[in-house]
């Protein structure tokens, strides 16, 4: 029926028009409260510059994939290549629009953390992928103001000074949560650092197990030869070096937390005779090793004392020794350490570059007798940690709360997607004090029963929840 059948005049239509635009703008607003946009005077023309600033650094940034962002004030943004199915994200305030455009690689995390920006199905994989490709094609910084506060963090990363009283704070930060938390996604062995993936069904269990192989081979461990494990963990290393290679181990930590599991777990398979752990930071350390071993410890120690590190494994190691050391590492040009990992998983952390850790090493007059590439290696393993931390999310609610939860599952994630998309990977140093410590081949390591099953990088279950 029209408003001519009802006997609605134009004043009384005019009237009805004006009360449905006055209701929408009044709803408008009442959103435009809740989302923070008019919490302050000049909060709408403030919240315009800052939407539109991000608008223009998102769509410089994404070329790849498609992606929808829905604003707090409820219009949408598209960005890439067109989709009728784009990811889609949603920002909940006005302060996280702000956040994002002074500090994305903080506000991301912090954003996700805190529930102020959500994904479309939770699709935290998907997401940061998408970040991690568009990140990788822009090569470098998408926007200009970015920039300078960027060569600002790099030329202080050598400012960073990890002496002992601040190692042991920034580990305790990380390694002395609960014990429980790390069994619920690490294996058994509490392995917390990149597996060995030699097949593409491996386990995380036989991937670990591998890595540990690999590491004891590269030693050329011989039985009662005295070792040092520095950066020992929770003592599987160490365990299996003296339990299967018949090693004497010192294996040294800064965490209060893994010395007592570590030590527990000696006593548990009656090793106690061949292992010894100290709760000690690896410049008080005194002797000298046959053999030196440090699996994910480099990355701790900061670019300022990389060459103390070095020089510090030169004197541990005898004359004849052999040195192996394992590290996260950047095969582009030096960067600072993301400011949410710094923060709020790693303090104190630093990747070093290849060149980096070259230059240390060779401060320290040690042999470079073999340096190994581990690409995607860790992207595997993270998966792994990925997929058991979700299976065991009811566990770890009666541990920690849901900030806690989404932390974790946003570290997990953003730190597989770096080693897909980024320029990282993970570096192996075998080092010596003599020319002729190790074999000029490597066929000791590689023999007829340990040749390589090679496997493409997409044929890897990665993606797959298999266990």
């Amino acid at each position: 029926m029209s408003r001519a059948q009802l006997g609605l005049g134009p004043d009384q239509q005019s009237h009805r028009r004006q009360i449905r635009l006055d209701l929408r703008q009044s709803e408008s607003r009442r959103h435009c409260y809740r989302c923070g946009i008019l919490a302050h005077p000049n909060g709408l023309r403030m919240y315009s510059i800052w939407k539109t600033t991000l608008d223009m650094m998102l769509r410089s940034l994404f070329r790849q994939g498609s992606l929808a962002v829905a604003m707090p004030d409820g219009t949408t943004f598209r960005y890439g290549e067109a989709s009728d199915s784009p990811l889609t994200v949603r920002l909940h305030d006005a302060a996280t629009v702000r956040h994002l455009v002074l500090n994305p690689e903080l506000a991301l995390g912090e954003s996700y953390m805190n529930g102020n920006l959500t994904i479309e199905g939770d699709d935290l994989h998907g997401f940061l992928a998408l970040v991690s490709r568009n990140i990788a094609w822009a090569s470098g910084t998408p926007v200009w103001w970015q920039e300078p506060v960027n060569k600002l963090r790099r030329a202080l990363r050598n400012l960073q000074n990890n002496v002992t009283r601040r190692a042991r704070k920034n580990v305790a930060h990380h390694y002395d949560l609960s014990g429980r938390l790390y069994d619920l996604f690490l294996d058994e062995d509490r392995q917390y650092s990149c597996a060995y993936f030699r097949t593409a069904d491996a386990t995380l269990e036989q991937a670990q197990a591998d890595k540990k192989a690999h590491i004891a081979r590269k030693l050329r461990i011989e039985p009662g030869m005295q070792v040092l494990d520095i950066g020992c963990g929770w003592g599987g290393m160490a365990l299996t070096l003296a339990r299967d290679y018949g090693a004497r181990v010192t294996g040294i930590t800064l965490s209060r937390e893994q010395f007592d599991h570590a030590t527990r777990r000696a006593q548990q398979e009656e090793l106690s005779d061949r292992i010894t752990f100290k709760l000690c930071d690896y410049r008080e350390i005194g002797g000298q090793f046959d053999r030196i071993v440090s699996v994910g410890m480099f990355e701790h120690v900061g670019l300022r004392h990389a060459a103390t590190y070095f020089r510090t494994i030169r004197d541990r190691l005898s004359p004849d020794g052999i040195a192996l050391v394992h590290t996260i590492g950047r095969t582009a040009p030096a960067a600072a350490t993301n400011p949410w990992i710094a923060k709020y998983i790693f303090p104190g952390g630093y990747i070093p570059t290849l060149s980096e850790a070259a230059n240390a090493i060779e401060k320290a007059h040690l042999w470079p007798a073999d340096i190994e590439c581990w690409r995607l290696h860790y992207a595997y393993t993270l998966r792994e940690w990925f997929n058991r931390f979700e299976q065991n999310i009811p566990e770890i609610r009666e541990i920690y709360n849901e900030r806690f939860i989404r932390m974790w599952r946003f570290y997990l994630v953003a730190s597989e997607q770096t080693f897909r998309h980024g320029p990282q990977a993970v570096l192996q140093f075998q080092l010596s004090r003599k020319v002729g410590a190790v074999p000029i081949v490597r066929d000791y390591l590689y023999g007829p029963d340990r040749a390589d099953h090679a496997h493409p990088a997409d044929a890897h279950p990665g993606t797959a929840n298999k266990k």
